[in-house]
């Protein structure tokens, strides 16, 4: 792994142990801390020289181990993270990250743009993407624009009553025990605890769900809402996702009764 402040290189070890120097580059930079990981020799030295002549503290690691073990036991800005890297690959390393509760903004790097990509960087918990090649001056305004917000403003669990969902590790649980859900069943729940307690109406879980474009059945709303039901409250012996009849369905904590 090899490191930098100011354009100085240090001995990996001894900066290891220590951590990054800060130092006053310039009014506006001084002490962000970037945390890159890439493999590519030269595209790792090019994000190293950019970054740095920009006036931030520079960390670069080359492997998904490494980076991990930087992210987990030091504090950063911002990191940016190629998504194929020696295992854990940049997705898995957001993941754990994200998991840890290291909510660091990241940027993700990649050489493909499907969309597919983008999706599973996003829903690994990157914050942005950036398809390479890429213009620096983009890096540095995306980059700039991710280290303006608050790094407390991250996805969290959603929770209606003892249901709770994780967006980051795409986990539900129910008082503690795991439920397994189909792709589509997860962003239906995920939908109706972001608006717990709310009646939601076909059309809005249709344009949210699925999709502006989706010209197919209504009924594939009441459809799975019905599988979904057989998963979070059925076995559980509950009735949290509830009918309002002519309005649409709404999740709520069936046991917050008097």
């Amino acid at each position: 792994m090899i490191t930098a402040s100011a354009g100085v290189l240090h001995d990996p070890t001894t900066e290891l142990l220590r951590g990054p120097r800060r130092q006053e580059l310039t009014p506006t930079l001084a002490a962000m801390r970037v945390l890159v990981v890439e493999d590519d020799p030269g595209m790792a030295s090019l994000l190293h020289r950019a970054l740095v002549k920009q006036g931030y503290v520079v960390v670069v690691a080359t492997t998904g181990t490494d980076g991990l073990w930087n992210v987990l036991e030091n504090d950063f800005d911002a990191v940016v993270l190629d998504a194929m890297i020696p295992a854990p690959d940049g997705f898995e390393l957001c993941r754990q990250m994200r998991s840890a509760g290291r909510w660091a903004p990241v940027l993700m790097l990649t050489a493909r743009d499907s969309v597919d990509d983008r999706v599973r960087g996003l829903d690994a918990g990157a914050d942005d993407y950036l398809t390479k090649p890429f213009a620096l001056a983009e890096l540095h305004a995306r980059l700039r624009s991710l280290t303006r917000r608050d790094p407390h403003e991250r996805p969290v669990q959603l929770r209606c009553g003892d249901l709770l969902l994780d967006p980051v590790s795409h986990r539900v649980t129910r008082a503690g025990h795991p439920i397994e859900l189909s792709a589509k069943e997860f962003v239906l729940l995920e939908e109706l605890l972001r608006h717990a307690g709310e009646v939601l109406s076909r059309t809005h879980l249709l344009d949210n769900v699925w999709d502006f474009a989706y010209d197919g059945d209504s009924n594939v709303v009441d459809v799975y809402v019905r599988y979904l039901r057989l998963k979070i409250d059925r076995p559980f012996d509950r009735n949290s996702l509830q009918t309002v009849r002519g309005a649409g369905y709404r999740l709520v904590d069936d046991l917050d009764v008097p």
